[in-house]
């Protein structure tokens, strides 16, 4: 799939960039995950100095090399952006995406200034922050491509959210479970998030799981539908946005 949205992506915009961005991001979302939730783990800027190039390619027809001889003019692209006609660019191009890159950029620059209480974990809820905002930001760069359409856009942008899992290696297409202290309803929903918007049919859901597991996979399966988790449509099995957030919330891609 993520040669798909590279396709897409690339279709509109300079491939080299496109391909900076992309990467940046799944490294990103991977180390979120990894970092225990720390925003020092998750960054950003480096998927934040590819987009800005893409918005000053975008309103210039040109963009700052990557080789580091010239300095990324932050200020001066969002400037350019916002000083662009509104019939000529959309306003996600003039406003809002430069904004929120700079957004991104300031809560990174200021991760240990003083807050009101030592109780709130700061990191969690910034890194939190930017996470989401790197989601939109590519969401709407799958958007102005126009390369697909919309359903097929949230679809690319499902699919390589929710496919680096930490918890699971790939084995030539044979997905295994790095945690062994899963249970077998968990070790379903993490294989169930590794696989996003495609889902997985029985038989491969099957193979992956422990022989112990295997038995009453089914009766799993049902489960997890019930409680609006999963959901089962012939011999196919998708994770649901409910189940999504518990696999997330329970540390579950952590990989021990």
């Amino acid at each position: 799939m993520n040669a798909d949205i590279r396709s897409v992506l690339s279709s509109a915009f300079p491939p080299h960039l496109v391909d900076d961005l992309i990467a940046s991001y799944q490294e990103a979302k991977e180390n979120f995950y990894r970092g225990g939730h720390r925003l020092s783990a998750v960054e950003g800027g480096r998927f934040c100095e590819a987009a800005f190039r893409i918005i000053e390619e975008i309103t210039t027809g040109t963009h700052t090399p990557l080789d580091g001889r010239k300095k990324l003019d932050t200020n001066g692209i969002i400037k350019t952006a916002e000083g662009q006609p509104g019939n000529l660019h959309p306003k996600s191009v003039r406003i809002h995406i430069p904004r929120s890159l700079r957004l991104i950029y300031d809560i990174r620059n200021n991760r240990n200034a003083a807050h009101l209480s030592d109780e709130i974990d700061v990191n969690l809820q910034d890194a939190t922050l930017v996470t989401s905002m790197l989601d939109w930001v590519l969401a709407e760069f799958v958007r102005l491509s126009r390369g697909t359409t919309p359903q097929e856009a949230q679809k690319l942008i499902e699919d390589l959210m929710t496919r680096r899992v930490p918890s699971i290696q790939d084995f030539g297409g044979f997905q295994k479970v790095l945690r062994t202290d899963l249970r077998a309803s968990d070790r379903v929903l993490v294989l169930l998030y590794r696989s996003g918007t495609r889902g997985v049919r029985y038989s491969d859901l099957s193979q992956w799981m422990p022989s112990t597991m295997r038995a009453n996979l089914r009766r799993t399966v049902r489960a997890l539908d019930g409680k609006a988790l999963a959901h089962a449509s012939g011999e196919t099995v998708q994770i649901t946005y409910a189940g999504q957030r518990n696999v997330e919330s329970r540390g579950l891609l952590d990989p021990i």
